[in-house]
């Protein structure tokens, strides 16, 4: 099968290490990810929690793009909800006026952090003045592109600079309506696959947007390699989510039932259900991850891989990201 392979980086700090540390990690990985041919690196958004340091991925995407040369970096994804489109269209063409067709704007609807962090976030913000995440997408789309339209209440404001390319950009999703919103505007979708690896949404948001955009999905998972199957197994046995339901209906994956349990108190609710589940890892050798990438390429007609490796020990998700690479060099000569 042929497709390409990009990675999706979250920054972890590992027990007994520090941020500043796992940042430079991440540094690291960015530059083995461009040395082996990997497509895209993208930097995640996290807010409030000590074991993951990339909280501001736009500051992070610079500092990678300073220390690569061709690899096209990116966020995977920068959490809208919280944000003015204007200055997220503003931040993403400075970084593509930097380095000229080699920058990505994936954005997500979640919050990325406890309810705490997400108030604090918001706290200029009034909340009955809102917009919805559909529209805000809309503007963003507009502010990058420069088509905002003669009766919008912000005519006339233009983000700047004007970069020789725009930034890709990326709806990150995971289902069907995500799916349509991203053809709506042009943009490309990305099915979050680690964390609703469902296969029968994950063929309908795929189909969704194939038929809406006339151009294949991207699909992002879990995926480990290492030297054997048992030392990939033995890896991520211990790997877990805990997903938190609350009475409105609102459900959030969390990697605890700790976590869970904080996220419930600072939202405030006292009637809510966990559920414990074990994501979908593709883990194993190099065989045994080309053939499953191979047999999901053929199924869903996916034409490039966004890889996110769990585990936090920088050996091993380098070691993961060297065997995943030689893994696609073999089969494709």
């Amino acid at each position: 099968m042929s497709y390409a392979l990009s990675l999706l980086d979250k920054s972890p700090v590992p027990e007994g290490a520090t941020a500043a540390q796992a940042l430079q990690r991440t540094v690291a990985l960015a530059q083995r990810a461009e040395q082996l041919g990997y497509r895209r690196f993208w930097v995640a958004e996290h807010h409030g929690n000590p074991g993951l340091a990339g909280s501001a991925p736009e500051v992070l995407v610079a500092h990678l793009l300073a220390r690569t040369t061709r690899i096209r970096v990116g966020s995977g994804g920068v959490m809208l909800q919280h944000y003015s489109p204007f200055k997220v269209a503003e931040a993403f063409k400075l970084l593509a006026a930097l380095a000229p067709g080699r920058v990505d704007l994936g954005v997500g609807k979640a919050p990325g952090g406890l309810p705490l962090s997400t108030r604090a976030l918001q706290a200029a913000r009034d909340p009955a003045r809102k917009p919805d995440f559909a529209a805000q997408l809309a503007e963003l789309d507009a502010f990058v592109s420069n088509t905002l339209a003669a009766d919008h209440p912000l005519a006339g404001a233009v983000a700047l600079p004007e970069p020789p390319h725009l930034p890709e950009r990326f709806l990150l999703g995971g289902s069907p309506d995500s799916a349509a919103l991203a053809a709506r505007h042009g943009w490309q979708f990305v099915y979050a696959g680690h964390f609703n690896g469902d296969p029968v949404n994950i063929e309908r948001s795929l189909q969704v947007y194939r038929e809406a955009a006339g151009r294949a999905p991207l699909l992002a998972l879990y995926a480990l390699v290492a030297e054997t199957q048992q030392e990939a197994e033995r890896l991520v046995g211990a790997l877990r989510i805990v997903k938190l339901h609350l009475a409105t209906g609102q459900s959030v994956n969390l990697p605890s039932e700790s976590a869970a349990a904080e996220f419930a108190r600072q939202a405030g609710v006292s009637d809510y259900r966990l559920e414990e589940t074990r994501p979908h890892v593709i883990a194993g050798s190099q065989a045994f991850v080309r053939d499953a990438l191979d047999a999901l390429a053929e199924r869903y007609g996916i034409g490039e891989f966004v890889v996110d490796t769990p585990v936090t020990g920088f050996a091993e998700r380098l070691a993961s990201v060297e065997l995943l690479a030689g893994a696609l060099q073999t089969a494709e000569a």
